[in-house]
Formats: C-alpha cells, sequence, structure tokens
C-alpha cells in the first residue's frame, strides 16, 4: 500500500498553536459510520451510552527537550525511551557533531556521554551526576512541543500545564497523549453523571510518534517501540464492561494501541507490561476497541493511517475535507473527532 493514498492539503493556518480555553469547548467531529456531524467535546456525555468505558493514558510529560554543546557544536537531543535509570535513547540534531564518548553539556550543570549511535540518528545517552535524571530534566529541558508548533514560535512556560492532561501521573512521555487535552473537572463531572466510566493504562508516548513517514510504501516503514503498562484489575473491569454491552472508547491513539496489543484474537483485553511497536494500517482487525477519540493527525502519518484503518480511507478523507472547511483546528492543540465505526 502505497504512503501518497494517505496524504491531503492541510492549509498552514488550520494548526493550533495553543489549545482551545476551556478545553472542552473544542468543537468536536462525531464520525459515526460515514455520517459526519459538527458538535462540541462538551456534548460528549450525550454521545456517549452508559456503560460505555472511556480509557484514558495516565501519561506524564517530561521536559525532554535539550539543547546543548560539544566543544564548539551545538547539539539539540529530544529524548523519546528510557533505556535504564540514567540512559535515554535521543533524537540528536547535528548529530554528525557528536560521536560515541563525546560529553554533550546541556547546562546548569546538566551533561551526557554519548554511548552508542544508531542508524536512524539517534543516540543513547548516559546522564552523569547523583540526581535522577527526571530531576535534571526539570532543571535543563523544555517541554518537547511537536515541530509544527515549536517551530512556529517559542516554547514558554504556559505550554507547561497546557501540554499536560488532567490524568497525568507517571513521567516517562516525551509527547502528550494529546486527546485528553480536552477533558476538564466539569467534562468528567457530566460523564460521570451519565454513567459514563472510565479506566487509565500507561503508554509512555515517544518522540517517534512525530517523524515522518519517509518510504514509498506503507510496509517500508519501521514503528519506534513504546513502554506500556495494562494491570490485571483494568482488563478485567475492561472485559467485564464489554460483556455487559458497554463499549470500550479510547481516548487517544496511544490507549488504542496499547489495548490492541494486549487483547487476543478472541478480543479478550490481557494484563500487559512491555514494549509495544504495533503499526496498524487499513486491513488491520481491531479487537480490543469500539471507538475512538483523537484529534486531527498529519497528512501521510502513521496516526492518519490508524484512523483510516478504523474507519475507511474514503471515510477520513471526507471527514477531514469536512473539517478543513468548517475551520477546526488540526493537531496537539487543535480540535478533536469522536470516531465509532459501522
Amino acid at each position: 500500500m502505497r504512503v501518497d493514498l494517505f496524504d491531503f492539503e492541510l492549509p498552514q493556518e488550520r494548526i493550533a498553536l495553543r489549545p482551545a480555553r476551556p478545553r472542552d469547548s473544542s468543537r468536536l467531529l462525531l464520525v459515526d459510520g460515514s455520517e459526519i456531524t459538527d458538535r462540541k467535546v462538551s456534548d460528549l456525555p450525550m454521545l456517549l451510552r452508559r456503560g460505555d468505558v472511556l480509557v484514558f493514558n495516565d501519561t506524564k510529560v517530561i521536559p525532554a527537550q535539550l539543547e546543548g554543546r560539544r566543544g564548539e557544536a551545538t547539539i539539540g537531543a529530544t529524548l523519546h525511551k528510557r533505556e535504564g535509570s540514567r540512559e535515554w535513547w535521543a533524537f540528536l540534531r547535528n548529530a554528525k557533531r557528536a560521536r560515541v564518548g563525546d560529553l554533550i553539556d546541556f547546562g546548569q550543570k546538566v551533561c551526557a556521554s554519548v554511548v552508542e549511535k544508531a542508524d536512524d540518528g539517534s543516540a543513547l545517552l548516559h546522564f552523569h551526576g547523583d540526581d535522577p535524571v527526571e530531576v535534571l530534566l526539570e532543571r535543563a529541558g523544555s517541554m518537547p512541543l511537536p515541530p509544527y508548533i515549536a517551530g512556529k514560535r517559542p516554547v514558554d512556560e504556559t505550554d507547561r500545564e497546557d501540554y499536560q492532561t488532567l490524568f497525568a501521573r507517571r513521567e516517562g512521555a516525551v509527547a502528550a497523549p494529546t486527546a485528553a487535552l480536552h477533558f476538564t473537572p466539569r467534562l468528567i463531572e457530566s460523564l460521570d453523571q451519565a454513567g459514563i466510566a472510565r479506566e487509565t493504562l500507561t503508554l509512555h508516548v515517544g518522540a517517534g510518534t512525530f517523524l515522518p513517514v519517509k518510504s514509498e510504501t506503507v510496509a517500508g516503514h519501521k514503528m519506534h517501540a513504546e513502554w506500556g503498562r495494562i494491570d490485571q484489575p483494568t482488563a478485567d473491569r475492561l472485559n467485564q464492561a464489554r460483556t455487559s454491552g458497554g463499549r470500550i472508547i479510547a481516548v487517544g491513539t496511544t490507549s488504542l494501541r496499547l489495548l490492541e496489543s494486549a487483547a487476543t484474537d478472541a478480543g479478550q483485553i490481557e494484563p500487559f507490561e512491555g514494549d509495544t511497536a504495533i503499526f496498524i494500517t487499513p486491513g488491520y482487525r481491531f479487537k480490543a476497541i469500539d471507538g475512538l477519540i483523537t484529534n486531527f493527525h498529519l497528512p501521510r502519518s502513521t496516526l492518519f493511517m490508524l484512523v483510516s484503518a478504523l474507519m475507511g480511507l474514503d471515510v477520513m478523507k471526507s471527514a477531514y475535507a469536512h473539517a478543513i472547511e468548517r475551520g477546526y483546528r488540526f493537531y496537539s492543540y487543535g480540535d478533536a473527532s469522536l470516531l465509532l465505526p459501522a
């Protein structure tokens, strides 16, 4: 399957640089089968059914963007996957100037050595010192906003709150599970009153989620692995909800990918702990979820392939064309969609 099948034109002015305020005032594109309707995120309690379960990702974004120097060379680093207590894989900017064994000084008494380099331009960094790496990152790092935002404006202190969900508990992500950015205490209270349950899992989102697909065919793209966990009680409650007739609605593609990684062919969700590099493209048979809340994704991206697998490529192209025409805001700080396959 060719990657250019998933291409579309997006005007630059449709890219959101700040979130809506309040967060639940964002627009919501409801795609129910092939029917497309304009709604608001705050309408979710009336769009879902009593007994449905929303599944959130409780990962917490760390300040994983670093700027440093090796001698006279400026080196940028975006951490994307923890490898040990003091080691992280990172995508490097100006990577040719950082060799194995080199020390990169990120300022604020934070430095790391290059342990290993990979063919994709990433490097394994070992952080020095006695403080935990999380403390070092708070000292020297900044929030790793996606390049389509960071390329248009500087990251600021507001982003430390804006780029974090209401459910963020477990540190380790270098990108936010952005569909959950729309949820507020007021909306959660309304969902509770409507009898809509919620569960959490953990998938530490990596920077690989922003990597472009450079191959001409879908089969030529390699996904980066991300660590996730679903515990036994959560799996049991999700299975029971489905048995009782409730729908499992993933909030974000990260929740969806972990649920599908944990599901058996019979649709039973099992406990899971470890890495997943699941790549969902058209032709995939969904086993664990019945719907998805997600933001709008980049053309030719693995995430647009995922939503096309769920709803059908023609349906999603029509939905995105509608969203662009109606002025929906795209990407991480943008509006949302509720996708319910026929």
